[in-house]
């Protein structure tokens, strides 16, 4: 099947340090205005890969992102805020990168060429058939990735992938793969621009419906989120003066008690 990769085809533009500051921002929008058009004509794809993934976390699997440089990345950051946003555990969404965490901050030469290590990290993880993998890259050949979908497909756990090339190597190894075609980079080849920000919102697409199919939502509310910070417990409490028609303070003091915006709309209702 034809592969082209049009992550890697030439800028539209060229000349670019001939430009001025405002040249270089406008014709960035431009090209960024692009992408969450793409992200519209891959909705139907990612409504069938967020099926798979919703049955299986409901039946006690676990979702894993894998990818390397900034695919990985944004892997890992989607992962990261899914406990703090909607109160899951963290070993619910895992992010992996190749290279491993030390990956998160510094590039790892060759980490992302390993057609075993991909695979490896996953074992570490006692991956099974009751888990859903997203293999993330944009270019859609990275071996690393590939590489791990292969044996996931082997093993018949449920993959999916997330990349900006159309009939890639990547999508051929997943079973549900979601193609966002973003077109060539502003800085020819750079896709932590136009690729990384597809995959950002893609990203936010899988796990925001996944929790809220998964009830961690309760009208258009964070209920269930971590409250870590004073923002966030300021933020708790003002759901429960809107949502219970109560004070502030009364709202305040029941959060102190329950320490959790769902358990006291909950205890309210009981009168407790």
């Amino acid at each position: 099947m034809k592969f082209t990769k049009t992550t890697e085809q030439d800028s539209n533009y060229n000349h670019l340090e001939k430009m001025t500051i405002n040249e270089l921002l406008t014709n960035m929008n431009t090209e960024d205005k692009s992408v969450p058009l793409a992200v519209e004509k891959a909705i139907p794809q990612i409504e069938l890969l967020i099926e798979q993934i919703v049955s299986k976390l409901k039946t006690g699997g676990r979702l894993f992102y894998i990818g390397a440089g900034t695919s990985g990345r944004l892997g890992i950051l989607d992962a990261s805020e899914c406990p703090p946003t909607f109160g899951v555990s963290h070993d619910l969404v895992v992010g992996l990168i190749a290279g491993g965490d030390i990956a998160i901050r510094k590039a790892v030469e060759f980490a992302e060429d390993s057609t075993n290590q991909g695979w490896t990290d996953l074992q570490n993880f006692n991956i099974s058939e009751k888990d859903v993998v997203i293999g993330i890259a944009a270019s859609g050949t990275t071996p690393y990735v590939i590489a791990a979908l292969e044996k996931c497909n082997l093993n018949k756990i449920v993959t999916g992938c997330i990349t900006c090339n159309k009939n890639s190597p990547l999508s051929q190894v997943s079973k549900y793969p979601i193609e966002v075609i973003v077109g060539p980079e502003f800085v020819t080849g750079s896709s932590r621009m136009k690729a990384g920000t597809a995959q950002k919102l893609v990203l936010n697409m899988i796990s925001t419906s996944t929790m809220i199919k998964l009830n961690k939502v309760k009208g258009n509310k964070m209920v269930d989120m971590q409250l870590s910070n004073n923002k966030l417990v300021d933020r708790g409490i003002k759901m429960l003066v809107k949502e219970l028609n109560i004070s502030f303070e009364e709202a305040q003091s029941l959060l102190e008690k329950h320490k959790n915006v769902r358990t006291v709309i909950q205890n309210y209702s009981n009168g407790n």
